[in-house]
């Protein structure tokens, strides 16, 4: 049976990669979302809506486009905003380049938990929700923000310690103390034993 330790580290580990999926998928979503986006405002420029459409519609068809001056340049804005902070918190959960986000990025780096992390992805998730979006666009979003509210009450429990508690490194380095202990118990009782026995033979 494993001790606690190991199972609170495989927890997180597998929030944390969930989490990079969640965060993979929305990224995905978001380009296929601009991708539409962009194709449904040709059609509208070319004249594939009718001509009262800036009256009845408050969002371009078939679109998260809002019909109104700049409307474009904000909805891809938008979009591109989301792909470039799914990069960074990817990025952040693999702690590559962990330097850069130490020292440029504190709250996302090792030495803060994963609160900060999943209020970011609660906002992204909400960010995408908060649009009439396709099916794989609203499962990525939804699981974002899901997985945005888990981080978030794991950064309350473990606070600091989260990162630490699920690295790799810090696992094999606790792993390798607890073997060289039992190593050093077997050791100290086995010398014991033979001073034991030799005492008894001498006697």
């Amino acid at each position: 049976m494993l001790p606690a330790k190991a199972y609170i580290f495989i927890s997180l580990n597998a929030v944390r990669t969930l989490s990079i999926i969640a965060l993979l998928l929305v990224f995905s979503s978001s380009i296929l979302v601009m991708v539409d986006d962009i194709e449904a405002v040709n059609v509208f420029i070319n004249g594939g809506s009718n001509s009262n459409s800036t009256i009845t519609y408050a969002y371009i068809q078939n679109s998260t486009v809002p019909n109104q001056p700049a409307g474009v340049f904000w909805a891809v804005l938008n979009r591109l905003l989301i792909i470039a902070q799914t990069i960074v918190l990817i990025l952040s959960e693999l702690g590559w380049p962990i330097a850069f986000f130490d020292h440029y990025f504190p709250v996302l780096g090792s030495n803060f938990g994963v609160g900060a992390l999943g209020v970011m992805q609660c906002l992204i998730g909400a960010s995408v929700l908060s649009h009439f979006v396709k099916v794989f666009p609203l499962v990525s979003g939804f699981l974002l923000f899901s997985i945005g509210c888990l981080n978030i009450l794991i950064g309350l429990i473990f606070r600091e310690h989260a990162k630490s508690t699920r690295s790799i490194l810090s696992f094999r380095d606790q792993a390798e103390d607890v073997l060289s202990s039992l190593d050093k118990t077997k050791e100290t009782s086995f010398s014991k034993y033979r001073m034991d026995r030799d005492a008894e033979m001498g006697a």
